[in-house]
């Protein structure tokens, strides 16, 4: 049976993916990687062929060994991006190497595409809206490794012959977010301070823009990604069609969940203004964004009040103290 491989494949992108696939395109076996340290078997179909490692295994080459996989989506990394600076060895392990690993083996089984998920944080200091022409300028180690991850592959392409597409989502959110990690995905921290009697915290004066793209607008690109003709060795950004302000998406949420206070913290070394073009999506991935954001965060707050109630992950000692945000230490 023909096979899709998806790492990462328990969190958000991964799962909801995987779930796409197995209901859309049922010729296909999902095999499903994940290391479980920021995704949750319950966000697995028992429909996956799962396996718990590191994509920087060397247990990575008996999976390709023992299914024929045509195509890898790549979603496996700790996005992080405002803590990477203070765990800088683990950031380039977790994202730089195992991207690396999945790559010779992408190579040696003759994989017809690897899709891989970079970010917005390659784009770093710039002029938004960021286009997909532009030269990346990072300005943490997390949109560095994911700058070097579209190099490697780059490279691949022209020396290996690899095809690939390389996919730049922009704040995806969503049911099967983990809302339990600290330092990531602003909406599901609010959330989770909602559900725990917080208030939301806002780092700096909440005027940073951004733009939320929700999970389910961008899983049939996802798929046009890997089969479409003309998304070979294309680079796109995705989602990210309506920009908005961080004190605007936490006051359209606290008014989802029934009022939250906001606490404004200290400011952190991070872009102010980040946004893409999105037609290049839409012209060749047929990009739709259905979902407003009121709606999205609506369906993400109704699942998130059904979720376990699980312990908040909490680095235990990072790799560098120096300059640390008083509200990590």
């Amino acid at each position: 049976m023909k096979s899709i491989l998806i790492t990462g494949v328990a969190g958000l992108l991964g799962s909801r993916m995987a779930d796409w696939i197995i209901e859309n395109q049922p010729e296909y076996q999902v095999i499903g990687i994940d290391n479980l340290s920021g995704g949750y078997l319950e966000n697995l179909s028992d429909k996956i062929i799962f396996y718990q490692m590191d994509v920087s295994s060397d247990d990575l080459k008996p999976i390709f060994e023992q299914h024929e996989v045509d195509y890898v989506y790549h979603f496996a990394a700790y996005a992080a991006e405002g803590l990477s600076p203070f765990i800088r060895k683990y950031n380039y392990n977790n994202n730089l190497l195992a991207t690396a690993n999945l790559v010779n083996e992408c190579i040696i089984f003759d994989v017809k595409r690897l899709i891989f998920t970079s970010s917005m944080a390659v784009y770093g200091q710039g002029e938004p809206p960021f286009d997909e022409n532009d030269t990346p300028n990072p300005i943490d180690p997390y949109g560095v490794a994911k700058y070097a991850c579209e190099l490697d592959i780059r490279i691949a392409g022209e020396q290996h012959q690899l095809d690939w597409c390389i996919i730049r989502p922009h704040n995806v959110y969503g049911i099967n977010q983990n809302i339990w990690d600290k330092y990531r995905n602003v909406l599901g921290i609010w959330m989770y301070q909602k559900l725990n009697n917080e208030p939301f915290t806002i780092f700096g004066d909440g005027k940073q823009e951004r733009a939320f793209s929700y999970i389910d607008d961008c899983l049939p690109s996802f798929w046009n990604a890997a089969t479409e003709a003309k998304a070979s060795k294309q680079i796109f950004n995705l989602g990210g069609i309506h920009k908005t302000t961080i004190l605007e998406a936490a006051e359209i949420l606290s008014e989802i969940v029934g009022g939250a206070p906001i606490d404004f913290l200290e400011s952190r070394h991070e872009v102010k203004y980040a946004y893409p073009t999105f037609q290049k999506s839409v012209d060749i991935l047929n990009y739709k964004e259905i979902t407003p954001l009121k709606e999205g965060l609506s369906k993400m707050w109704e699942w998130a009040q059904k979720q376990p109630v699980r312990e908040r992950f909490k680095w235990e000692a990072y790799e560098l103290n120096r300059g640390i945000y008083q509200y990590w230490t």
